[in-house]
């Protein structure tokens, strides 16, 4: 894809520990998180993987609910007034707000803001639209609760990224004030599946039959794979706040990112793409232990202290 790239990150370090992670994921998540393991399995495994998640410095952690959903609250002791609703990954089928509390941390302690993370229905129990319609009353309950739409941040990974996005669309669709940014970990942004990325290198987190169960049992069956608002590459971009989206090279899901970049950029929307080379997806779940993790969500944090969050 020839998608126009503004920053592509230097060669990764560690190539030890890299090395290591990768034959650990592909074992473990990639071997196992699939069919014809039931979804019951995947979250179990999901949930181990993640199980060791230390607190971090001078962020406090509570559960609390938020818009009808139970969430999860990373408030530093002196928050600077914004916020990011975090929309976790895990294909629409797995994850939690626990499991990807090294993401909302680190970026509550680096960024000193809130960050909440939402635990959104989940399928194959509740199909689309039910997760965007939660993001959609989440927002709607900061709003209430006295936040003002230009300190609040929506961001995700993998089908969070795409949360973000369609909750966005949505919100300009009812007419919302719309945050002052987002920030997408390598989004899902096309359902029909048909330019999936094949890394040299191997993608060592995502099986494609994993892609294959996550479309059959999210998307309805009467709702086309291109429906905007299931693949927000097809949907009118304009009028979107500014947008990070940041993805490794070595994922199935690169194009995604870039064909989702090009059709954001021709609709006006100011975007930043950001390339990380050796890198696969949602890499900066490993906040705290791999250098290009901490990199990029620092890179997060001066994107969003530029627009004043």
């Amino acid at each position: 894809m020839n998608a126009p790239v503004e920053f592509t990150a230097p060669a990764a370090e560690q190539a030890v520990l890299r090395s290591l992670l990768r034959g650990v994921l592909r074992v473990l998540f990639r071997g196992l998180v699939r069919p014809p393991m039931p979804i019951a399995g995947q979250r179990l495994v999901i949930r181990l993987l993640t199980a060791v998640s230390p607190p971090q410095r001078g962020v406090a952690r509570t559960a609390e609910s938020l818009g009808g959903r139970p969430c999860e609250w990373h408030r530093p002791a002196q928050p600077r007034g914004s916020v990011l609703l975090y929309l976790h990954g895990g294909a629409f089928l797995i994850g939690a707000p626990h499991t990807h509390r090294a993401i909302c941390g680190s970026l509550a302690r680096r960024g000193q803001f809130e960050v909440c993370a939402l635990d959104y229905r989940l399928a194959p129990e509740f199909r689309y639209p039910a997760a965007r319609d939660d993001a959609v009353a989440a927002y709607q309950a900061l709003l209430a609760s006295g936040y003002r739409a230009e300190q609040i941040v929506i961001g995700g990974d993998s089908a969070g990224g795409n949360l973000s996005l369609i909750t966005c669309l949505r919100l300009r669709d009812l007419g919302l004030p719309l945050p002052a940014a987002l920030v997408c970990f390598s989004p899902v942004t096309d359902f029909t599946g048909e330019h999936l990325h094949n890394p040299p290198a191997g993608d060592p987190l995502i099986h494609p039959k994993w892609v294959e169960q996550a479309i059959g049992l999210y998307c309805p069956a009467n709702v086309a794979r291109s429906d905007p608002g299931l693949s927000p590459l097809f949907a009118d971009l304009q009028g979107l706040p500014p947008l990070l989206l940041q993805v490794g090279e070595d994922e199935i899901l690169l194009n995604d990112s870039l064909r989702f970049v090009e059709q954001a950029q021709a609709a006006g929307v100011q975007v930043r793409l950001e390339r990380y080379p050796g890198l696969w997806h949602v890499f900066q779940a490993h906040a705290g232990m791999l250098k290009a993790a901490d990199f990029a969500l620092g890179r997060v944090v001066g994107f969003l202290r530029e627009r004043g969050c």
